[in-house]
C-alpha cells in the first residue's frame, strides 16, 4: 500500500510537471514567442504521458521509447483515444523542427494546435490518474 501511494505521488508529481509546461507554452504563446511555446507545449505531453507511465512503473531515456511504449500499450489498447496518438506525433515533429530547425517558423494556429493538444492530453491523463487512484 505504502508502495502505492509513492507511485501515485510520483504520478502526481509527473502531472503537476506536465501542468507547469503547459502554462510555461500558453505565457510564451501568449507573447507570441512561438518556437518556445511549441517547446513547452511537447513536453506538457511528454510529462502527461509519463504520469501513465509511473503508475506501470516504467520509463524510458529516449523520447522514441516512451512515444512508443505509450502508442503500444496505451493507445493501441484504446485506454487513450487513438486520435490523440496523431496530435502527439505532429506535435513531438513540431518541437523539433522549432528547436532544430534553423528556418522554421511556426504559425499562431499551428502553436495553438499544440497547447491544445497538451491541454487534451492533460485531461485525459487527470482523468486516467484519478480512476486509478479509486482503484488503490
Amino acid at each position: 500500500m505504502d508502495e502505492e501511494i509513492t507511485i501515485s505521488s510520483f504520478a502526481n508529481y509527473r502531472l503537476e510537471r506536465a501542468k507547469q509546461d503547459l502554462s510555461d507554452a500558453e505565457f510564451s504563446y501568449k507573447a507570441r514567442r512561438y518556437l518556445n511555446a511549441n517547446n513547452r507545449a511537447y513536453y506538457a505531453i511528454f510529462h502527461a504521458i509519463r504520469v501513465a507511465l509511473a503508475l506501470e512503473r516504467v520509463d524510458f531515456k529516449r523520447h522514441k521509447d516512451v512515444l512508443a511504449h505509450f502508442n503500444q500499450y496505451y493507445i493501441k489498447t484504446e485506454i487513450f483515444p487513438r486520435t490523440i496518438s496523431r496530435k502527439i506525433s505532429e506535435a513531438s515533429k513540431i518541437r523539433e523542427d522549432s528547436d532544430y530547425d534553423d528556418e522554421f517558423m511556426p504559425t499562431d494556429e499551428e502553436t495553438k494546435l499544440q497547447i491544445d493538444t497538451a491541454r487534451e492530453l492533460i485531461q485525459l491523463v487527470e482523468k486516467y490518474l484519478k480512476e486509478h487512484n479509486d482503484n488503490l
